[in-house]
């Protein structure tokens, strides 16, 4: 799908969504079958437009500035670390941001700093679980899988000024 933040692939299996990825289909089929391996084993990837249809929708409305919490069924795959991570990222509400250490915090293992910057890099289901919302602990922007230009274009859609 075409966004404001450009090309974004969606991939679903049975159980929810499983990826939003920076880029076309073509750039990023590699990854994604890649990822779908080791998830689930020998996979092909199939195209099934209305499996995605409503995930399309909510992020439709989402870069429109109509909707600002997402409910779609996700297959997040990752260790239960990572899980843990990913479901803090959707307790930060939107237009505000936490600190690496914040999460942490809000996991119950304050000193996991580096941790969760690992586990926000390996979120597969970006924008709907939010790690652009995390910043550094001195409030500056720091890395995003997608480049630093889209994380201050999604921030910025939710109000907040870098």
């Amino acid at each position: 799908m075409d966004s404001p933040i450009g090309s974004l692939t969606l991939a679903a299996t049975a159980t929810g969504l499983f990826a939003v990825e920076f880029g076309g289909v073509l750039e990023v089929a590699e990854a994604l079958q890649a990822r779908a391996a080791r998830e689930y084993g020998k996979v092909a990837l199939q195209r099934h437009p209305e499996r995605l249809q409503e995930a399309r929708r909510q992020l439709e409305e989402y870069f429109a500035g109509k909707r600002q919490t997402f409910e779609l069924s996700l297959d997040l795959q990752g260790t239960s670390f990572q899980k843990e991570v990913w479901r803090a990222l959707m307790e930060i509400p939107y237009g505000e941001t936490r600190s690496y250490k914040q999460v942490a915090e809000a996991i119950g293992n304050p000193k996991a700093v580096r941790a969760v910057g690992g586990a926000n890099n390996r979120n597969p289901i970006s924008i709907v679980v939010p790690c652009h919302r995390v910043i550094g602990a001195n409030g500056q922007l720091v890395g995003y899988g997608g480049g630093m230009n889209k994380k201050e274009i999604l921030l910025q859609l939710e109000g907040i000024s870098y």
